[in-house]
């Protein structure tokens, strides 16, 4: 009896060995070789798949061998530095080709047309892309990574969070974060003998940002939230560094370092989310708030849109990270053009001090400053805190005259559609912020061109916050001091999930002589 049923138990483990053996080599051999096949018989190659890793080792050969790059201080083409693999291979198999991340089949596109046809689908076949779990722990199962029924319902719950009028009421708590900043810049040139100080200002400016967000949108102090900055930028370097790994099932469980780590920081970000919630619930008195945290409770009691804790939180996670990073990146962007180009700090210098004098400005006075916003949208052009975007096809579709398979991503890289000169001008790759002064669907010659903020229906749902934001604090700053780059400073941007300047941005601040 115990050797008939050795014998069954044996079978079995024989055949769950073959089963999965199988799907490993329709996984990783058979499935890939067929959709090169299918699409190379419509004209789209691109460099051969090799077994798991896919491209991955050219990828990174190729990104260590552009790291060493420096850039003049007065370019502003980082694309060989960043996207070495994506330009080799447009050089070599034209604008529109096949490559993989893994066993997992990319499609490139740049044709303009195409590209809005993805962005503006409503079909929802065009799906965000699985991402590895870092980036998951970091930006939270919320907005930004979610797809479907569960987008929708996020979507609508979340509106009323950014109207308009909402968002000009939060000025006020910009203006006060932004005071207290330059405060302790001013205190800082008080002890200076010379007069002025060199700053880096990426670390300041992602402080200032999330102070921001922490009381404009969740109600909490900074300090409260310091965990949860420190926690997510160090996930941050993490989740950056897995996309270019093959995601093996069932990793995510072993004890490694990088799995203990990684367990750890999403604790961190959760227990102090937790924490912060359940304050604001227990000092529920007729009502959560008019703020985003207070907008996500409130779901809590209307069961037509309702949201769990853990959705809630996902939620915190998207809008945290986002609301500080992203913003905290065009300040610092902007900040280099500004202390690179002199006359544009001039120009833009006068027109705060016209329309806002030496008062804190509001959002009446912001929304004359014309020349700021120009500015801030050439700085997003040409550095767009995320400078890729991928959707993955949820079943076969048509696009223009390319068949996609289901399961194909299809990558739209913001960064080279944003120098194409076909699209741009010659000027393409200058820094020439007049190019929007007739409005967006102007400045290019596709109305859809400018994509810092993507397009269609999953639009960046915090754009007018960012604009307001970095409004506030570009206005604040050029009340007061005049900026110059440090010769400390070495052009060198990187990615880290967003575009980030690879040690910082130091410029040499002076008070402003009035």
């Amino acid at each position: 009896m115990e050797g008939y049923l050795g014998l069954v138990l044996g079978s079995i483990s024989v055949m769950i060995i073959y089963q999965l053996l199988l799907k490993l080599f329709l996984i990783l051999s058979w499935r890939p070789y067929v959709m090169a096949k299918k699409y190379r018989e419509q004209g789209i190659v691109g460099p051969k798949y090799k077994f798991v890793f896919g491209c991955f080792q050219e990828i990174l050969s190729l990104k260590r061998s552009a790291a060493g790059i420096t850039m003049d201080i007065n370019s502003h083409d980082f694309t060989p530095r960043i996207y070495p693999h994506f330009l080799t291979w447009m050089s070599v198999y034209g604008k529109t080709f096949l490559c993989w991340f893994g066993p997992k089949p990319i499609v490139f596109i740049s044709d303009m047309d195409l590209v809005k046809k993805v962005f503006f689908d409503k079909s929802g076949f065009y799906q965000r892309p699985h991402v590895p779990l870092a980036v998951n722990n970091l930006l939270g199962e919320g907005l930004a990574l979610i797809n479907g029924p569960d987008w929708v319902r996020h979507r609508r719950v979340i509106n009323p969070a950014f109207n308009i009028d909402k968002l000009k009421a939060m000025t006020k708590q910009m203006t006060v974060c932004t005071e207290s900043m330059i405060e302790g810049w001013q205190n800082q040139i008080a002890h200076e003998n010379n007069g002025q100080f060199e700053i880096e200002l990426r670390g300041p400016f992602q402080e200032l940002t999330a102070d921001i967000i922490a009381q404009t949108a969740f109600g909490w102090s900074y300090m409260k939230g310091k965990k949860v900055v420190s926690a997510q930028k160090k996930l941050q370097e993490m989740a950056y560094a897995s996309i270019f790994q093959v995601q093996v099932p069932g990793f995510k469980y072993l004890p490694t370092n990088n799995n203990r780590t990684r367990r750890r920081l999403e604790k961190i970000i959760r227990t102090n989310l937790v924490q912060i919630i359940h304050e604001r619930m227990d000092l529920k008195d007729g009502g959560y708030g008019n703020d985003l945290l207070g907008t996500l409770l409130e779901t809590c009691t209307r069961d037509e849109n309702y949201m769990s804790l853990d959705e809630i939180i996902n939620e915190c996670k998207t809008f945290f990270f986002a609301g500080h990073d992203t913003t905290s990146l065009l300040l610092t962007w902007t900040m280099f053009f500004l202390s690179t180009n002199h006359d544009w700090q001039e120009r833009l210098r006068d027109e705060v001090l016209s329309e806002c004098g030496m008062e804190a400005p509001n959002a009446d006075t912001l929304s004359k400053l014309k020349l700021v916003n120009l500015v801030l949208l050439e700085v997003l052009r040409l550095y767009a805190p995320a400078g890729m975007v991928g959707r993955t096809t949820s079943q076969d579709m048509e696009l223009g005259n390319i068949k996609l398979l289901k399961g194909t991503t299809v990558i739209i890289l913001i960064a080279i559609l944003h120098r194409d000169k076909e699209i741009w001008g010659q000027d393409a790759d200058k820094f020439n912020p007049l190019r929007f002064e007739n409005g967006l669907s102007k400045a290019a010659k596709h109305p859809n061109a400018f994509l810092s903020f993507t397009a269609g229906p999953r639009v960046c749902i915090g754009q007018t916050f960012a604009m307001l934001q970095a409004k506030t604090v570009i206005s604040m700053l050029l009340q007061r001091f005049t900026f110059s780059i440090s010769p400390n400073y070495v052009h060198k941007p990187t990615e880290i999930i967003t575009l980030q300047p690879a040690s910082g941005v130091q410029v040499i601040i002076k008070p402003l002589q009035t």
